[in-house]
């Protein structure tokens, strides 16, 4: 047993919430047993009593009680090698010595669940560079979702950046294809979300006990007739599927998304209007360093491919950040 000890946050660490910190430090303690330390008062930031979530300070002192490790966990990650490596690099947006952005491809998971082998989560050693340690994901999107994906290459970029999406900081867009064209063309959903069992299983829907505010801004950029409308969607709450959601609350499911728009959800279009036509275009927030990083993602090739068919104009106007959101 390791007696009780004070240890100071380093620069790095800087912004990482208590708990986290506890769990980076001590893997092999388990979870239950640093939450009681916590809330049993035997962990002390700078002499005071602390609470999980307190935010730590470079030069900070945190007193430990005495320690009783266990054996850590094997990590669920592999080093991806070869082309699977140089696939991996190749998703890169962004990089400098705090942030890694990527385009993530349809079909790739950000975190393993129930049935998935394979995920971004566990292949981030290939993306470490010239940093000793693998980044860490920042948010998240939904497997079939493509586009700007952030990343922290230390622990406080990851903090500062996932308070930045905390906060509403952070702005994103995305585009998205719907079948049919929503009236008014231009608008604001205010339409609060919670889980609830389906016939395609579990989906969020307005209505159900528990339902958390949702809000997106959307506006039309190009149509085809009142066949599909392409549009830009500004999410300024994170809550799950919520552009999927809102898209069908307006009467124009996005293609490709039968989970939320059943057979109303396709287009015949080939093999493309069988995907999700839902893509992280851009993302606009503060730097960890400073200053505001904007990365932007190109189309994923299904989406491309739609939109030569129908003509759309990636440079259309209308199709950037609303300027007043």
């Amino acid at each position: 047993m390791t007696p009780a000890r004070t240890i100071p946050v380093l620069p790095a660490e800087e912004g990482l919430r208590l708990d986290r910190w506890l769990k980076r430090r001590f893997p092999g303690v388990p979870h239950a047993r640093l939450h009681k330390w916590l809330r049993t008062g035997q962990v002390r930031l700078d002499g005071k009593r602390a609470k999980a979530g307190d935010r730590l300070a470079a030069g900070q002192d945190v007193r430990l009680p005495p320690v009783d490790e266990e054996a850590p966990r094997p990590r669920k990650r592999r080093t991806p090698e070869g082309a699977e490596a140089a696939a991996l690099r190749a998703m890169v947006l962004h990089r400098d010595a705090r942030v890694l952005a990527l385009n993530k491809p349809p079909g790739l998971a950000v975190q393993g669940g129930s049935g998935l082998s394979r995920h971004l989560d566990g292949l981030l050693d290939a993306l470490r560079f010239d940093s000793a340690d693998a980044p860490k994901l920042v948010h998240r999107l939904d497997k079939d979702t493509s586009g700007v994906l952030l990343l922290g290459r230390d622990a406080a970029a990851t903090a500062k950046l996932a308070e930045s999406f905390r906060t509403h900081a952070a702005r994103k867009l995305y585009w998205a294809l719907v079948v049919g064209a929503p009236k008014p063309s231009s608008g604001r959903v205010c339409l609060a979300l919670a889980k609830a069992p389906g016939r395609r299983g579990e989906r969020m829907a307005p209505g159900a006990k528990g339902a958390r505010k949702a809000e997106t801004i959307y506006r039309v950029v190009e149509s085809a007739g009142q066949e599909a409308a392409w549009l830009a969607l500004e999410p300024l709450t994170g809550r799950t599927h919520q552009l999927r959601a809102h898209c069908l609350a307006l009467g124009v499911p996005i293609l490709g998304d039968g989970k939320y728009g059943g057979r109303a959800a396709f287009l015949d279009l080939g093999q493309a209007g069988r995907k999700l036509h839902l893509h992280a275009r851009a993302i606009r927030i503060p730097h960890p360093a400073g200053g505001v990083l904007e990365v932007t993602a190109p189309l994923p090739g299904h989406m491309m491919e739609t939109w030569r068919l129908f003509g759309f104009d990636e440079g259309a106007a209308g199709a950037g950040f609303a300027e007043d959101p």
